[in-house]
């Protein structure tokens, strides 16, 4: 009787610690939704200006973003299991849709408004599924 007792506060501690983890694990999400939003910003600026500036600019901005992101990433405690997947998928998926608005915006399109509106949302559409999708699994 008393090793069935200490079984089942083993697994109630835990099923805490899962509710724990999930609980502090939507972090995750807003570091998607600010990756989205910084894409749909400097998605234009990347189709829309030309030469050597606006790639410094871009590059510069991007890279202060991701540089800002990392950190708050690396300050937190929790990571939910299978994370470390979805986030390779996620910013696989956001650097395709990237090298092929840059492609694209510049061979084909011309550099047009149209064309750039239309490839900031795309390109801030993987980081934002992601964000909707880690606010589910959290809660």
């Amino acid at each position: 009787m008393e090793e069935t007792a200490k079984a089942l506060g083993a697994l109630d501690r835990a099923a805490g610690v899962e509710r724990a983890a999930r609980r502090r694990s939507g972090w995750y999400a807003r570091y998607l939704w600010v990756f989205a939003a910084g894409q749909s910003a400097l998605v234009p600026i990347a189709v829309l200006w030309r030469g050597p500036v606006s790639a410094a600019v871009f590059s510069v901005t991007n890279g202060l973003l991701v540089a800002g992101l990392s950190v708050y990433a690396a300050r937190q405690r929790v990571m939910r299991r299978g994370a470390g997947k979805k986030h390779v998928l996620l910013v696989a998926s956001w650097a395709t849709l990237f090298a092929l608005t840059v492609t694209l915006g510049t061979a084909v399109f011309g550099h047009g408004v149209p064309f750039a509106a239309v490839a900031a949302v795309a390109c801030a559409l993987p980081p934002a599924v992601g964000a909707w999708t880690e606010m589910r699994r959290t809660t």
